[in-house]
């Protein structure tokens, strides 16, 4: 870890390319602490302003994290997903190079309540099949999903679910899904979504609703997904009508 005084290149920027390198490295994986700023400032042999000025920067672009009383961590790997197209969870997962695992598929039928009667434009009490997935990568869970369907999509709650749930409705059953309506927002975890995505209740989710609907703008699934907040971040593209 050595800069050179004699360069024209800005002593921060030296700093804060060497700093980048050792992360993209790997040598601050894990939760490891860069040294603290007292340390570096004597390691490079200049002032901690210079050292922060470095340091910030790394911050600023996400790479790094800063927590008072802890210290100075890389950040949290995140995937980001774009609103402004539409995909199934599998799609958009396999566009970025993750690897989705099932780490539980559920599957059980229970009555139709207010809302799900509601949304479906059914009779309250009508057996819907519900589907719970929890889906990951290699390492952990991160998402944690619910579905119901419409009685119309002929589910019957013995097919296999392991397959993405969108090829085995269009190859399976015909219901080619079309369009979704989606709402996000923030939330805390409850015990039983802290439980399996493996975080402590009260810790930061992102839940996302969304009602999905077939060719005939006719509605097929109901699906709420609680995204761990250290894992994921959502992109919308919003272009200016002229």
């Amino acid at each position: 870890m050595k800069i050179n005084h004699s360069s024209p290149i800005p002593l921060h920027k030296q700093i804060e390319d060497l700093i980048r390198e050792l992360v993209e490295r790997g040598q601050y994986d894990g939760g490891k602490l860069l040294p603290k700023e007292e340390e570096l400032a004597k390691r490079f042999g200049v002032s901690r302003n210079t050292v922060r000025q470095g340091i910030y920067k790394l911050v600023l672009e996400g790479l790094l994290v800063r927590k008072k009383g802890v210290g100075t961590q890389v950040a949290p790997k995140t995937i980001t997903t774009h609103l402004d197209e539409w995909h199934s969870f599998t799609q958009e997962m396999t566009r970025q190079g993750v690897s989705l695992k099932n780490y539980m598929v559920k599957v059980t039928t229970e009555p139709a309540d207010t809302i799900l009667a509601d949304t479906f434009q059914i009779e309250k009490g009508t057996k819907l099949v519900k589907l719970e997935r929890l889906r990951g990568d290699d390492q952990e869970p991160f998402v944690y999903f619910i579905s119901w369907f419409h009685p119309r999509v002929g589910l019957t709650g013995q097919e296999n679910f392991k397959q993405p749930l969108y090829q085995l409705l269009e190859q399976q059953l015909s219901v080619f899904p079309s369009r979704s309506s989606e709402e996000l927002k923030a939330i805390t975890a409850d015990d039983v979504v802290a439980k399996y995505l493996n975080i402590q209740a009260g810790s930061p989710v992102l839940y996302r609703k969304r009602l999905v609907y077939d060719a005939g703008n006719r509605s097929i699934e109901y699906n709420i997904g609680f995204y761990r907040g250290d894992k994921f971040t959502y992109s919308i593209d919003i272009k200016r009508n002229s």
